[in-house]
């Protein structure tokens, strides 16, 4: 799933409703963030929330290609942990 443009209040219900639809079906999800220009507190809880929501069904979910924007936003926020990391497809970042 590629994310572009600002994840704010006003996306990320959207965000949330098309991944976990994903969620049912698949064993993994990657979110490509490539395109994502700007994330706020919402943006960040829409996230954390799809993390939630694929872990309860069993489903793999993976961040790639974060900008070094939104990796030092989840790094404050101590989420990269939670997040399996990758800068391009199948490449893990230190």
């Amino acid at each position: 799933m590629r994310c572009t443009g600002r994840l704010t209040n006003e996306t990320s219900p959207l965000l949330k409703a098309e991944a976990k639809a994903l969620l049912l079906n698949k064993r993994r999800v990657i979110l490509d963030l490539t395109d994502l220009s700007y994330m706020d507190s919402s943006g960040l809880g829409a996230l954390v929330g799809i993390y939630v929501s694929a872990r309860a069904a069993k489903c793999e979910l993976e961040l790639v290609n974060l900008s070094p924007r939104i990796r030092e936003l989840l790094g404050m926020a101590n989420l990269l942990s939670v997040f399996e990391n990758y800068g391009r497809y199948g490449t893990r970042l230190p």
